[in-house]
């Protein structure tokens, strides 16, 4: 409920603004890639065919509850814009899909080898920011 101005100038770093953002994706209660599809969307990434590969993940995103794809939508058409910048900006398509891989889809519990998943995780991110038009 509170109301910010983002014209203060606490707001002029960016890493202030980005960071907040992280925290508030972070902090879900469910990640923007509910647990449930968090299997499936590794399974998807390790495909070998690419095309099938493409489909697979674009057919995930598209079963996501609504309030899910529509957010994730925005949000990646943002980070693809960031990544337009990477001269200036040194945010590359990895570079982001490492920032918000693990953010964005994390399993419902943390065991298992969280290495390999952020592997993973970061792939599946990079996968759909490549492919932003034919998924979105």
């Amino acid at each position: 409920d509170e109301q910010l101005d983002l014209d203060d100038g606490r707001w002029e770093d960016i890493h202030v603004v980005t960071g907040a953002l992280k925290l508030f994706l972070r902090e879900l209660p469910e990640p923007l890639i509910p647990f449930s599809h968090f299997d499936k969307f590794i399974a998807a990434i390790k495909i070998q065919d690419q095309a099938m590969r493409g489909r697979c993940i674009r057919d995930l995103v598209l079963s996501l509850p609504p309030a899910h794809h529509d957010t994730m939508k925005v949000l990646f058409r943002h980070l693809c814009r960031v990544i337009e910048h990477k001269e200036e900006n040194r945010m590359s398509v990895q570079s982001v899909a490492i920032v918000f891989g693990p953010t964005l889809l994390r399993p419902a519990s943390e065991e298992g080898n969280m290495a390999m998943h952020m592997v993973f995780q970061n792939q599946v991110v990079e996968h759909i920011l490549n492919h932003y038009s034919y998924i979105f």
